[in-house]
């Protein structure tokens, strides 16, 4: 079997396990390593994320870890950071204990922007030793925190998950990676039209682009990019553009108190009736029922 059909048959997840979006539009989410490993005898088999980059931070314990095909034996006081669509899995040591924090790409850049550095969060696969004395204390703090505050409800929670995420990104950003894996290199031109499709998405997201519009930006046509698409994640072109949108329009009804007509306005609707249509047919719930919902959820 050729290497590039191998990597489509990797199974892409939201979170592992899961091919549901998350209940809530969040773009953080943060969990023990037993939380979901030990549902699966501590083994995190192969497979990769589309628009989330994730942080394992191993406390204690051991574990194996492949990175785009190459293998890590990881010890207690390393952080691998994983980017999206990097084909990954993990064997853990049933002692094993920390953190992973999976990070939607919208909430990386928005981070990236506020440090002021857009390599802060490296675009390959990467592990760091964080060592013993002061750096130990600042993470084991830095996810703890995190984590209690995600699971918590108190004040001002989002923009304190995000300065303990800041301080994480920062300390990384200082320290040289000690070990990191080689991007896959099946398919290597075929994967780089894709992310490149997909970063375009993220910078204009509003601009209500056809697909043909970002296909000829990249240079291939619109029938290859949905080639890429359904082979990396089993969905066509447009059906991830209306994600984005979608993502971005539950955040602000979820978090902000514009009006429906100016959410629809700031997505690059020109028409609230059609965005009103257009988000009940993605969500199955209209703009109006589904910040209702929201709000009870978030209670």
């Amino acid at each position: 079997m050729a290497a590039a059909d191998s990597v489509s048959k990797v199974p892409v997840y939201k979170l592992y396990g899961e091919h549901e979006q998350w209940l809530t539009p969040d773009m953080v989410h943060c969990e023990s390593i037993a939380d979901r490993s030990k549902l699966h005898d501590w083994q995190i088999k192969l497979h990769q994320h589309h628009g989330l980059i994730q942080l394992l931070y191993l406390r204690g314990g051991s574990a194996r870890v492949c990175l785009d095909g190459e293998y890590f034996d990881m010890q207690p006081g390393q952080i691998v950071v994983v980017p999206q669509m990097c084909v990954h899995g993990f064997k853990f040591a049933p002692n094993a204990i920390g953190h992973v924090v999976t990070l939607a790409l919208p909430l990386v850049q928005k981070l990236t922007q506020d440090i002021g550095d857009a390599q802060a969060v490296p675009a390959t696969p990467r592990i760091y030793q964080v060592g013993d004395g002061d750096d130990a204390g600042k993470m084991n703090m830095g996810f703890s925190s995190l984590h209690a505050e995600y699971l918590g409800n108190g004040a001002h929670r989002n923009a304190l998950m995000e300065a303990m995420l800041i301080a994480i990104l920062v300390w990384l950003s200082r320290h040289e990676a000690y070990a990191s894996g080689e991007p896959a290199r099946e398919g290597d031109r075929g994967r780089q039209y894709f992310r490149h499709f997909c970063q375009m998405i993220e910078d204009d997201y509003a601009g209500q682009h056809s697909v043909e519009h970002y296909a000829r930006r990249i240079g291939i046509t619109a029938a290859y990019l949905n080639v890429l698409c359904r082979q990396y994640v089993g969905q066509s072109a447009l059906e991830l553009i209306h994600q984005r949108v979608v993502l971005a329009a539950k955040r602000n009804l979820v978090y902000t108190s514009m009006t429906i007509s100016v959410v629809s306005y700031t997505l690059g609707f020109s028409d609230p009736a059609y965005f009103t249509r257009f988000f009940k047919r993605q969500v199955g719930l209209s703009p109006k029922e589904f910040r209702k919902r929201a709000a009870t959820l978030l209670e």
